[in-house]
């Protein structure tokens, strides 16, 4: 179930939850999703018998999350909040996150609508950024972090700023997949910018893996 507004569960949702499974995501792992959107990752985290909390700071992604897990019988906790703002403190064995990503004309991040649930700043990184600064702190030794992008947000500067704060970082999938509706209609300016070096409408789609040594 999905407030309009909502992001809708794509092809990025499904890389990570496959990537969840394949890194042993189950019983006794301690798991945060960050901007659980509808909480499918979290379910599925949860159905592969993980203890999961899910944040998202949209009032109606988080009603979505806490109907969803209400619907499927499972135990979600969901919070609303900004990123790990919302659980000062706290850490985790994983965190997983499909944060927006794709890059957007406008300095700030909405606040309202569903460019809500992907832009994010003329390089798409004002929420990547935010999560690879602070992912070393909220998780445990030994802690994962999977995270989904696009490569026109620079998957290098990921990898780079993990690296920085600490984290052995790599990428574990990769997919090229067609241009959305909102990515094609961005398509000249983001070749304006230099985001984009060709004229095929497609996209880059990657799993980004940190762990806390």
């Amino acid at each position: 179930m999905r407030l309009p507004g909502v992001y809708r569960p794509q092809t990025d949702t499904l890389l990570l939850a496959l990537a969840m499974r394949r890194e042993g995501i189950g019983p006794g792992t301690d798991l945060l999703d960050l901007c659980t959107g509808t909480g499918a990752l979290a379910l599925h985290a949860a159905r592969l018998g993980a203890r999961v909390t899910a944040v998202d700071i949209s009032r109606r992604a988080v009603a979505s999350a806490r109907l969803n897990t209400v619907l499927a019988r499972l135990p979600v906790t969901v919070r609303r909040g900004d990123l790990l703002r919302a659980l000062p403190g706290r850490t985790f064995d994983a965190v997983v996150s499909n944060p927006p990503y794709v890059p957007a004309p406008g300095l700030t991040l909405p606040r309202y609508g569903p460019g809500r649930s992907w832009d994010a700043g003329p390089d798409g990184r004002m929420i990547l950024d935010r999560i690879c600064d602070d992912a070393f702190a909220a998780l445990r030794p030994g802690g994962l972090l999977l995270l989904v992008q696009s490569g026109l947000s620079r998957p290098e500067e990921t990898l780079g700023r993990l690296a920085a704060a600490g984290l052995d970082a790599c990428v574990t999938d990769r997919v090229t997949i067609p241009f959305g509706p909102v990515t094609r209609g961005r398509a000249a300016w983001l070749r304006d910018r230099g985001l984009l070096r060709d004229r095929l409408e497609r996209e880059e789609l990657v799993v980004i893996r940190g762990r806390k040594e």
